[in-house]
């Protein structure tokens, strides 16, 4: 790998021949040495697992001039990043990027998504990391009028850093390039899925459940990332993976918990 240039892990949900991760690969091979280690198959919504049950194998896929190293991998996206930082890169990367995901990974979505658990994995390192997505679910979609983007948030964030345990959440919207307004940087919107299971019968008389629901969002504030995608903007949410409720401990600290 060459030392001049910065080392970037790439990774996603969707699996190595997605497009998104395809489109992300071409722009992070415009600014440093590429790693790709990602899922042989679809992983969406596998939000933080890991694989402990069963065996893992990776593959090579292909290697371009010291420039790209491309790895496909049977587990999950953190299973991708575990594996890359520990037998396929066996250092840390300057950076890890994850996506394009097909689909946005805004608001409650962000507890779900296997795209931003894989950043967060990277986070979790010690690695400086960005999950991208797209408001688009097609498999065909334009990731062309989202890339200078991509460039040049990757650009600044591997120019300033990011503050301690923090990844970022980058939603695009479905715009064309002179379309977007700009980046703003939000808070999570409150909102969540209000759920619903389609309830059938197999033709051997057996129960079975599609799940389905609704996305309803609670939060009309301005400063969200919600607000900022269907205004025409490109959301930034800075992540933490510190679950900790800070606000409440105060309070839980006035109960009456030894008696």
């Amino acid at each position: 790998m060459k030392k001049d240039k910065p080392l970037i892990l790439v990774t996603n949900d969707d699996g190595i021949s997605a497009p998104g991760i395809r489109a992300l690969i071409a722009v992070m091979a415009e600014i440093g040495t590429v790693v790709v280690v990602a899922p042989d198959s679809p992983q969406s919504a596998t939000g933080h697992s890991i694989t402990i049950n069963d065996t893992l194998y990776i593959n090579k896929i292909s290697k371009d001039n010291d420039v790209i190293a491309e790895y496909s991998c049977s587990g999950t996206p953190v299973d991708c990043v575990k594996l890359a930082v520990n037998e396929v890169i066996k250092r840390k990367p300057d950076l890890c990027v994850s996506g394009v995901n097909h689909g946005s990974n805004s608001s409650i979505n962000v507890i779900y998504s296997g795209t931003m658990s894989a950043a967060v994995e990277a986070g979790i390192e010690g690695i400086p990391a960005i999950g991208f997505s797209l408001l688009d679910y097609d498999w065909n979609a334009d990731f062309e009028p989202i890339k200078s983007f991509i460039r040049s948030i990757t650009l600044e964030v591997l120019e300033k850093g990011l503050p301690e345990s923090v990844v970022l959440n980058v939603n695009f919207p479905k715009l064309g390039e002179k379309e977007i307004k700009g980046i703003k940087i939000c808070r999570q919107a409150k909102a969540l899925w209000m759920e619903k299971f389609d309830k059938r019968k197999t033709p051997q008389g057996r129960d079975y459940y599609w799940l389905t629901g609704e996305f309803v969002n609670q939060d009309h504030g301005e400063d969200t990332d919600e607000w900022a995608l269907a205004n025409g903007y490109i959301s930034v949410v800075p992540v933490q993976f510190d679950l900790t409720a800070h606000h409440a401990i105060q309070k839980l600290n006035t109960w009456n918990w030894n008696e």
